[in-house]
């Protein structure tokens, strides 16, 4: 695959594949006792450079998939690289893991699921008060291009599914 149609803002094959991915990984992460919630870091070939569910259960509040990632990516690997780089997500990352994609200098996202439908599972569980500020606000206050792919209405139900009786 490209770099060009990886940076590119269309949902590839390979993008739904990594989304498939990130479905696993919060299955995984609920099982294990978090929030359900996964994110990966994938290279511009596609190729899974990282991964993370949510880690609640020992980092509370702050134990974010992305989050997770975007702090490990900046530790590992430069923002030049990054910039090529593709943050997937389950679902759309809250202000704070937007902020932490950004700050590490990944250049794109894929999420399935919007926040705002997220809080119509959550409601007002204190362990997720969504926040209603689109991801976009946030790299649009930045002064670095993130291009942004998402949400993937045809995969909502599957992520979903997911959270459906754990909050």
């Amino acid at each position: 695959m490209s770099t060009d149609l990886l940076l590119s803002p269309t949902l590839t094959a390979t993008d739904r594949e990594l989304l498939e991915r990130t479905i696993q990984i919060s299955e995984d992460s609920k099982k294990n006792g978090n929030h359900p919630f996964g994110a990966l870091l994938a290279s511009a070939d596609g190729k899974i450079l990282l991964e993370s569910g949510n880690t609640a259960a020992t980092d509370r509040g702050t134990g974010h998939a992305e989050l997770n990632v975007a702090r490990k990516a900046s530790a590992m690997f430069t923002a030049e690289f990054l910039s090529t780089c593709t943050l997937v997500t389950s679902v759309e990352p809250c202000c704070m893991c937007a902020g932490s994609l950004y700050w590490a200098g990944i250049g794109r996202l894929v999420y399935g699921m919007t926040e705002k439908r997220l809080a119509t599972l959550t409601g007002d569980n204190p362990e997720n008060l969504t926040m209603n500020m689109p991801c976009t606000q946030v790299f649009d206050a930045g002064q670095r291009k993130v291009i942004v792919v998402g949400p993937v209405p045809d995969m909502e139900a599957q992520i979903a599914h997911v959270h459906e009786g754990f909050w």
